[in-house]
């Protein structure tokens, strides 16, 4: 069971000051309280990132990201290995008035509980991945773009 995510996303800033608000890896914990543990030195090709997200559900998700493709600021491609699995993909283009993200991704669980839980309880699993990338979103621009 995978889950698939497409969005787009409008900031009111260029491109290049949307990627530098994004490579500042060392301020994540801050922006997002629900990352229990995050361990990144750049946003790089080759870069693992390790993250602990508590979404507001009873279970934690723990898993690296492997960056296969970074391009400032147009582009980072990475894998997904851990309690969840797959890849993701975001984008920036410019704008008239700013930028625009767009994200994808593709994942599935791969820790048996929570493969169950997703078989039992869809909607929850989608309702947390929803959550994350909601808040996230929001928080990083109230945090990271002020």
């Amino acid at each position: 069971m995978k889950i698939r995510s497409d969005r787009r996303h409008a900031f009111s800033v260029p491109p290049d000051e949307l990627w530098e608000a994004m490579a500042q890896v060392d301020a994540y914990r801050v922006w997002w309280p629900w990352l229990r543990g995050f361990d990144a030195a750049a946003l790089a090709t080759g870069a693992v990132w390790s993250a602990v997200v508590q979404p507001p559900l009873p279970y934690r998700l723990r898993f690296d990201l492997r960056l296969d493709d970074v391009m400032a600021p147009r582009h980072v491609s990475a894998e997904v290995t851990g309690d969840i699995a797959g890849s993701a993909r975001l984008e920036i283009t410019p704008t008239f008035d700013g930028s625009e993200l767009h994200l994808v991704s593709e994942l599935a669980p791969t820790n048996a509980v929570l493969r169950t839980i997703a078989q039992l309880a869809l909607p929850m699993v989608r309702f947390g991945h929803e959550w994350v990338l909601d808040t996230g979103l929001r928080q990083f621009r109230d945090r990271a773009l002020p």
